[in-house]
């Protein structure tokens, strides 16, 4: 009867608010992230993005990331590592604290999110002369 009348999406409803810290958790959610989501957190990874799994939602939908808090507004793709990217994308279904077959090397850079658009990003040196000059207006 509860399905009729549609009460156990009410009931989900209050769950999501419940579990992103009430009605302003939920707001300040909704601001950073665009959607409200309940699922169970499966790991986090040294820089402070959290992953969510939750099989209710759509295949595709399913497996999220909520960026760190120290970026701010300010997360983008490229601050996933390698190892979670696989997972969240489906390339494999073991975590990867869980994966045996995961190659760790000493000589294996550290992951960096890209720097296009900062004081970091990479901007090339050339050494040889331009090949065109710029126009100067005569005075």
């Amino acid at each position: 009867m509860a399905k009729l009348l549609g009460l156990d999406k009410l009931a989900r409803f209050f769950r999501i608010i419940r579990e992103n810290g009430g009605i302003f958790g939920s707001l300040r959610t909704i601001f950073r992230v665009d959607e409200l989501k309940t699922g169970t957190l499966v790991g986090e990874d040294k820089y402070g993005n959290k992953y969510y799994e939750n099989d209710m939602y759509f295949y595709g939908r399913n497996r999220w990331v909520i960026y760190s808090e120290r970026v701010g507004l300010n997360y983008d793709g490229s601050q996933v590592p390698a190892e979670w990217f696989g997972w969240l994308h489906y390339k494999t279904d073991l975590l990867p604290h869980q994966d045996p077959s995961r190659p760790k090397y000493k000589w294996m850079a550290d992951h960096v999110s890209n720097m296009s658009g900062t004081s970091k990003a990479y901007m090339p040196y050339s050494t040889t002369r331009p090949k065109i000059e710029a126009w100067k207006p005569p005075n």
